[in-house]
């Protein structure tokens, strides 16, 4: 068998895996047909519970390939109809870090209209009529080097929402080749840190944190 990467289970429970996604596998097979976290958790299930037939595991939200950090996966498809419920009624809480080029004014709230070119696999900013309304607020923490660590709080969840909006406005992510430069070919400084939202059978509030990434730019700033 395909030796699999190694994949941080931070919770599991009859309906539910909570997991660290690793920079740069994509959360679904894509035409590169490199291995992908949907296809790394079923065979997970598989092995674990000693499954004969293929073992069902749900996407309910994505995170961008270069991306990490952490994800929600349901493990029947009750789980998975509610957790997408969850989403759409915004009970969903989710915040980044990111590291971004130059340093925006302490705190704000971005919005745009986005709409995506499937072609290209590229968003970008338009009129209200063509595109869909996408919401953010940040915080900087910490600027250095003429970089910014900013904290990210994801009020919608629009393809590439946060490389756009905040390339559209000349501060593009550190390492972000699609949206802005990246000459030192370093990953993306995008990271999912905190997710919270109810249990979709008990509904008690649930709330995962994953502690910043030692790697850079991220080292460089006081945590």
């Amino acid at each position: 068998m395909e030796e699999l990467p190694k994949i941080n289970i931070i919770y599991e429970d009859n309906h539910l895996l909570v997991v660290e996604k690793p920079a740069n596998i994509p959360v679904q097979e894509d035409s590169s047909k490199d291995i992908d976290m949907l296809t790394i958790l079923k065979k997970y299930r598989k092995i674990k519970e000693n499954k004969k037939g293929e073992a069902y595991i749900g996407l309910v939200h994505r995170l961008d390939r270069p991306v990490s950090g952490i994800m929600v996966f349901a493990k029947t498809s009750k789980a998975a109809s509610r957790l997408s419920e969850f989403i759409r009624q915004n009970k969903f809480h989710k915040t980044y870090l990111a590291v971004v080029n130059k340093v925006p004014s302490h705190r704000g709230t971005l919005e745009d209209y986005l709409t995506k070119d499937n072609k290209t696999n590229t968003s970008y900013v338009t009129t209200s009529d063509k595109g869909k309304y996408s919401k953010l607020e940040y915080e900087v923490i910490d600027s250095k080097n003429n970089m910014s660590l900013v904290k990210i709080n994801l009020l919608t969840g629009r393809s590439h929402q946060i490389r756009v909006q905040f390339s559209s406005r000349g501060f593009p992510l550190v390492g972000d080749s699609k949206y802005g430069l990246n000459p030192n070919n370093i990953n993306i400084a995008l990271f999912s840190k905190s997710i919270s939202f109810p249990h979709p059978i008990t509904k008690e509030e649930l709330t995962f944190t994953l502690d910043t990434p030692n790697t850079y730019p991220f080292n460089i700033f006081k945590q």
